[in-house]
């Protein structure tokens, strides 16, 4: 496993991340989008990279019969304390699933394509949640946005030209690989809307929907703690959720796709 990544998600940083700050609205925008699309409960959920567990223990109690894997020691722990026994947490590899073929009506990706820098191993991830995803299961397969950290270093107002350059080289070709000394983020991929979808397609899935999570309403932070800016964030995430010129502003994207039918 890449050092950089074992040693930024075993500093504990994702422990409790969708409680707080727009992380909230990144929370609360996928799961809607997952409502519209998952089979009714109980259906066979496969969360992987699902982390700590915020998703699996969501998706449990509402009575889906859910499995979560993930790579990182750190995460499973944290996971089966959450689960107290209403789902399953492993240690597991993305591109090499321990899953039967078409075992699952669902599949999460909700992480792993972030951190898979190599175009071959993404790809190898995904044909890996189409081999385990029953006839017509869902996929949903998150990604960063490719403009997101360069949006981010803005809103916020950040001078440090280290960053700027960090975030302008990132436009280039959305890779980023940390030198020892490099701190601020660690091994990751940035995703072009187009990208992620062709990467869904190039697969065998069928792309139901392409989805920017959370909208330009992220970018005004400083309202998202208020209920009455986070809605109005939230409202207007809904509208251009689907507008491709505007998707891109949204720190995350989301594809679902299915496999598809016979013949």
């Amino acid at each position: 496993m890449d050092e950089a990544l074992r040693a930024y998600y075993d500093s504990g940083v994702e422990l409790g991340r969708l409680e707080r700050g727009y992380w909230r609205l990144e929370f609360a925008r996928t799961k809607e989008l997952l409502l519209r699309y998952l089979p009714p409960a109980p259906g066979r959920v496969l969360d992987v990279g699902g982390g700590p567990g915020v998703y699996a223990e969501w998706l449990a109690e509402a009575g889906y019969d859910v499995k979560l894997v993930d790579v990182l020691p750190l995460h499973v722990e944290q996971a089966r304390e959450l689960a107290a026994g209403r789902f399953v947490a492993e240690e597991g590899d993305v591109r090499s699933l321990a899953e039967p073929d078409e075992s699952y009506d669902v599949v999460l990706l909700l992480g792993p394509l972030y951190h898979l820098v190599e175009r071959r191993e993404r790809l190898a991830a995904l044909t890996e949640a189409r081999r385990v995803l029953r006839l017509r299961g869902v996929l949903a397969a998150a990604a960063i946005s490719r403009f997101g950290p360069h949006l981010d270093t803005f809103v916020r107002g950040i001078s440090d030209e280290r960053v700027w350059e960090w975030s302008e080289r990132l436009l280039v070709d959305g890779r980023n690989v940390p030198g020892k000394e490099d701190t601020l983020f660690t091994t990751a991929y940035f995703h072009l809307p187009e990208e992620l979808e062709a990467e869904v397609q190039e697969t065998g899935f069928e792309l139901e929907g392409l989805f920017g999570v959370e909208g330009p309403g992220w970018l005004r932070m400083e309202t998202l703690d208020d209920a009455e800016g986070f809605e109005r964030a939230t409202r207007v995430a809904r509208a251009l959720e689907q507008e491709r010129p505007v998707i891109g502003t949204s720190a995350h994207l989301l594809a679902i796709a299915r496999p598809p039918a016979p013949g």
